[in-house]
């Protein structure tokens, strides 16, 4: 019996259909154009992109790696002249984090895995010289003050800073609390604790800003100083607080770390914005690598390199179809 050439082609067209609804909506392809990744001034952040970078890469995506400013390069991702930012802390950039992304042009890709701690941090040597220590107020006592003092801030304490760029309100902060302390900023991530293993080395004076994850505080016996806990409040309403007039007057918020980006990631590139989300790496394992940049002198990319090795399975679940 023949079949008339209508018939053939509507069998042919089911069966195609039929294969279709088998095999599911076929899913979208990732853009070639290149992601534009951010790269920042410190070696934690530095290791966490280049690690989402080469996984990327694996995917088949093709990387831009553009140096930014921490808090100024919310504009770029607004209007996807830069698309993702590997890190984000909850204690420096909540703010302009939330500010970019109530435009509904930024989105929150979600938590690293890793939680951040930033705060003032003095060796426990110094303890002795200011016994009133963790508690902040004995950042108060002019004896306290001098003894963190240095010739260029005497009778001040002097408090190192991180860089400007990493914004943390420490002028602020010492306003607000009526601190006796001058604060004089590190040029870079390297500045920092080239000077903290100095002062370690020699005993000598030093209160400054330490961040977690990071090697310093595994490396070095010391403890954090306990200011008054961080609020919302703290930071948007002058009344709160031990100082009427003034906000700030907290110490900073601790929290996650996010990944945010341009909202267009999410169609441009479906599939790395899959792996983005399901990036996660914890505080120890992160230490653990800046340790061996900063300690050890491996370079960024070989420390990748050997993570990317070790851990196959686990980053291959983050670019599955």
């Amino acid at each position: 019996m023949r079949l008339c050439n209508r018939t053939i082609t509507s069998a042919l067209g089911a069966f195609a259909l039929s294969l279709t609804f088998a095999m599911g909506p076929a899913q979208a392809e990732d853009s070639s154009d290149p992601i534009k990744l951010t790269l920042h001034d410190w070696t934690g952040q530095l290791i966490t992109t280049h690690i989402m970078g080469e996984v990327l890469k694996k995917a088949g995506n093709n990387i831009d790696y553009v140096q930014a400013d921490y808090l100024a390069q919310f504009a770029g991702l607004e209007t996807g002249d830069l698309d993702v930012a590997m890190e984000m802390w909850e204690t420096t950039g909540r703010e302009a984090m939330d500010a970019a992304t109530a435009t509904g042009k930024v989105e929150n890709l979600g938590p690293t895995g890793m939680m951040a701690k930033e705060e003032w941090w003095y060796p426990l040597y110094m303890k002795e010289k200011c016994p009133g220590l963790p508690n902040w107020e004995a950042l108060k006592e002019p004896a306290c003050a001098e003894a963190f003092s240095t010739a260029e801030t005497a009778p001040k304490g002097r408090y190192l800073g991180g860089a400007v760029t990493w914004g943390g309100f420490d002028e602020e902060r010492v306003e607000s609390l009526d601190l006796p302390f001058e604060v004089i900023h590190a040029g870079t991530d390297a500045a920092l604790f080239a000077e903290l293993e100095s002062a370690y080395q020699r005993q000598a004076p030093i209160i400054m800003w330490i961040y977690a994850p990071h090697w310093a505080p595994i490396k070095y016996k010391g403890e954090w100083v306990e200011f008054p806990g961080y609020t919302k409040e703290c930071y948007e309403d002058p009344s709160w607080g031990s100082n009427p007039d003034m906000a700030y007057d907290c110490g900073k918020p601790f929290g996650n770390i996010w990944k945010v980006g341009w909202v267009g990631v999410k169609d441009k590139w479906p599939l790395a914005y899959q792996a983005i989300k399901a990036f996660h790496v914890d505080n120890d394992e992160m230490g653990q690598m800046i340790a061996k940049v900063d300690l050890e002198g491996q370079t960024v990319d070989a420390v990748v390199a050997e993570w990317m090795a070790a851990n196959e399975a686990r980053w291959s679940e983050w670019i599955k179809k």
